[in-house]
């Protein structure tokens, strides 16, 4: 391994140390294993010292998004199928997720990889199931890819106030939407939906004859806060107390004296 190699490793490793689990997660992750559907966006707060410079950066609580692909079995397409096998030698029933790490690149995990995490899912509202296969599809199509160290730079240094920094210093990564082999994790997800013309958070214009038109915005600016933020995806919590029934919440296990 080169000097540089064995530098860029540390680094990575430091940006990918994570600190402890919670000692009790506020999601019930048993019931989320049951109910997540294919093409589900899962988001993640994260515990890594990335994570928290992302959300704060972005000003959200949101540092990590992954899609759910489901079981093995569930994937229509047989040489999709295969592609997974060729990324992942786990049980064949194990619930899959796609995603973009830091030191990884486009990857496939066991949705268990985040059992203990605070996430919550976005749903796409009224996906058809041969579109959702299709999202599922351009996302295994990308395994393998690197992760895109340069855009997750630049995308911190986008939303960074001018006042800070001062505009010429703006990365001209974004003039063009061009797709590259290099990812990141809410990259990834909206450039899948934009191939179905899914709106996440499209932008509208109206032609000369007033007729609403929606353009995609530039995948590369996205981040997992737009996928909560955005009225065409359903948000799904799963937490720890069900409060179905009235004023339920008084009879919460609070210490007293609080």
């Amino acid at each position: 391994m080169s000097v540089f190699e064995s530098f860029r490793r540390k680094i990575i490793d430091y940006l990918m140390s994570e600190k402890p689990f919670p000692e009790i997660p506020l999601c019930d992750f048993d019931r989320l294993l049951y109910e997540i559907r294919p093409s589900d966006v899962l988001l993640v707060e994260g515990r890594t010292r990335i994570s928290e410079f992302t959300k704060s950066v972005t000003q959200s609580p949101w540092s990590h998004a992954v899609l759910y692909i489901g079981r093995l079995h569930e994937i229509e397409h047989p040489i999709l199928r295969q592609k997974i096998k060729d990324f992942y030698n786990g049980e064949p029933t194990e619930q899959l997720v796609i995603e973009s790490l830091l030191g990884s690149g486009t990857i496939v995990s066991p949705l268990t990889r985040y059992e203990k995490e605070h996430i919550r899912i976005c749903r796409p509202k009224g996906i058809a199931r041969s579109d959702a296969q299709k999202v599922i599809a351009y996302a295994i199509n990308q395994l393998g890819y690197e992760y895109d160290v340069r855009q997750i730079l630049d995308l911190w240094r986008f939303f960074l106030p001018w006042k800070i920094f001062p505009r010429r210093w703006r990365s001209s990564l974004f003039k063009e939407n061009n797709r590259s082999t290099r990812q990141i994790c809410s990259s990834l997800i909206a450039e899948a939906f934009q191939e179905i013309h899914f709106p996440i958070l499209p932008i509208i214009k109206y032609n000369a004859d007033k007729d609403m038109q929606l353009n995609p915005k530039n995948s590369k600016l996205y981040t997992p806060k737009d996928f909560d933020y955005s009225p065409f995806f359903e948000i799904i919590k799963y937490p720890i107390f069900e409060l179905n029934e009235s004023a339920l919440y008084h009879q919460l296990p609070w210490e007293k004296n609080k």
